[in-house]
């Protein structure tokens, strides 16, 4: 079973795609987000990380992506750190919670 979240927001799509596997209690998410204001470099940084980034590769059409195992059964709270400097949230997030810098972190369902 899989499922895809996929929005474009001011010229930006993010999209999170769930494969859970029948073999293992684990779920193979792929984070995907297109080009954003020249970023250079993408990193996904999360609970599920130790909150250190966690470089996402740049495609050839400038896109970035990066497959993940994470256990199932468990929300996890992450963000996307654009250039070393720039946060953002992913626009199809399962839900948003507030974190302690005045802002919020995207959720995932696993």
């Amino acid at each position: 079973m899989s499922a895809i979240r996929n929005r474009e927001d001011k010229g930006e799509t993010t999209m999170i795609k769930k494969q859970y596997l029948k073999s293992r209690p684990v779920c193979k998410v792929t984070f995907s987000l297109s080009p954003d204001k020249g970023a250079d470099k993408a990193d996904v940084v999360g609970d599920f990380t130790d909150w250190q980034p966690s470089p996402m590769e740049q495609l050839k059409n400038g896109s970035f992506k990066v497959v993940l195992e994470l256990p199932q059964g468990n929300e996890y709270q992450f963000r996307y750190l654009l250039n070393g400097s720039e946060w953002i949230n992913e626009t199809e997030a399962d839900h948003f919670v507030p974190n302690p810098y005045s802002g919020e972190n995207s959720v995932v369902t696993i």
